[in-house]
Order: structure tokens, then C-alpha cells, then sequence
């Protein structure tokens, strides 16, 4: 934990949702280890569900498949903001939901009302654990409207087209930047498309655009949103 964090309200929920390559990860990471709050990343299980289903040969495609199997897997999230872990059924699996292959199936698993249902409850349930010894920066695509709607802190990243896709394009080893943006923009009209908890800027959300901002900053921004939240009520 950084050694100059600030201390936070108790219970304190700080919701971060946003778009793909808007820096929701690396923001909510450091407002997390800044105020000593622990860290989901509500992403992760979603994508360790659809690894699961792809390493038993379900149709991602078939969402009545999906859905018929998608109460079998244990997922574990790790919540130390400095070192995040997810596992599934005991096998850690932070690398392999990073893999193209997941990044393709994701959306059609995560579109699936069954899948949302189960993965909700578990979300609710590290949040109330963690908020029981202290907090938690929560990130993902419906946490300050679905997940976490009273939380006292909420906050909808944003940022251009390109600088997201380069953004991307790095954290991959220096993927094309165009295929990228093309892969980008095709998750956000699923994401918002989507019935089920689609990607919205919730009610009462600050929007960030981090365009042009640098990562100290937009942790500084969300940091002074928390810092004049006070205690939650």
C-alpha cells in the first residue's frame, strides 16, 4: 500500500465505469492504494467466465448455453489494489483472460442476463465484505447503475477514439493501433447496445475525460471527488 495514503470514510463504495482504454483499470488501481481502499475489477470476472466457457467448448454465440452452464464456475477476485488476482476453480487465470480469444467472446457472454445475474451477486458480495473493513474502488460497465447504485462516489471515464486505441495498442506489445480502434469502438455498441445492464453514465456520475490528461491526474481528480464526499450517509 502506498505509505503517504490518505485514510477514507468507512465503507466507503467509489464506482468507476467508462469505456474500453479510458483508464478505468490503472485509475482505480491508484485512487484504491492512495486511500487505502481495497480494488475490483468487475471486468476480470467476466472475462474468467468466458474463459471457462471457452475451455469446455460452450458456444459463446448460444446465449441459452451460456446461460445453462454459467453457474458451474468458482470465480475468486483478490482485491489488493497493488497486486490484483482472479482464479477459477483454483486455476489463476489473470494471464489467460487477457488472450485475443477472450477478448473476441467476451461481450456475447457478458450480454447474457443469466451470466450478469450470477456474476452481480458475487460483486455485491466482495463489495459488502470489503466495505465491512473499510472500502472499495469498484470498476466496470454498470457498477454506479446496476452494481452499486448508491454509491456516494461515482465516476464515468471517457477519452477519444485514438487515444484509447493507442493506449490499448501499447499495454498489448504494439498492436495495430487501427484494428484496435475498430475492436474498441465495435465493444462500446455491444456494451451500450446491449439489454442487459448496458453501458451508461450513471445518474450522479462525474464525467472524466482523460484524453489529454496524465494518469496522476485523473487518480487526483477522482481522489479530491472522494475527499469532498465526506462520509457517506
Amino acid at each position: 500500500m502506498n505509505s503517504s495514503a490518505r485514510t477514507a470514510p468507512a465503507g466507503l463504495v467509489v464506482a468507476v465505469d467508462g469505456t474500453s482504454g479510458s483508464g478505468k483499470s490503472s485509475t482505480s488501481r491508484g485512487v484504491a492504494d492512495r486511500l487505502g481502499l481495497r480494488y475490483l475489477d468487475t471486468g476480470a470476472m467476466f472475462r474468467a467466465m468466458t474463459w471457462w466457457m471457452l475451455e469446455r467448448g460452450v458456444d459463446v454465440h448460444d446465449p441459452a448455453a451460456v446461460a445453462a452452464r454459467c453457474g458451474e464456475p468458482e470465480i475468486v477476485s483478490g482485491t489488493d489494489p497493488l497486486g490484483p488476482t482472479i482464479t477459477v476453480d483454483g486455476t489463476d487465470v489473470e494471464v489467460a483472460i487477457r488472450s485475443d480469444e477472450v477478448n473476441a467472446a467476451v461481450s456475447p457472454v457478458s450480454a447474457v442476463p443469466e451470466v450478469r445475474a450470477r456474476l452481480l451477486a458475487l460483486q455485491r458480495a466482495v463489495i459488502a465484505a470489503e466495505t465491512d473493513r473499510g472500502g472499495i474502488v469498484v470498476e466496470g460497465r454498470d457498477i454506479g447503475s446496476v452494481v452499486a447504485p448508491d454509491a456516494p462516489v461515482k465516476v464515468y471515464l471517457s477519452a477519444d477514439p485514438a487515444a484509447r486505441a493507442a493506449r490499448r495498442a501499447a499495454e498489448q506489445g504494439g498492436a495495430d493501433v487501427a484494428a484496435t480502434r475498430a475492436s474498441l469502438l465495435a465493444r462500446d455498441r455491444i456494451d451500450s447496445g446491449r439489454a442487459a445492464a448496458p453501458l451508461v453514465q450513471a445518474d450522479g456520475a462525474v464525467h472524466i475525460d482523460t484524453t489529454s490528461a496524465t494518469l496522476e491526474e485523473v487518480i487526483g481528480l477522482v481522489v479530491s471527488l472522494v475527499e469532498s464526499a465526506g462520509t457517506p450517509q
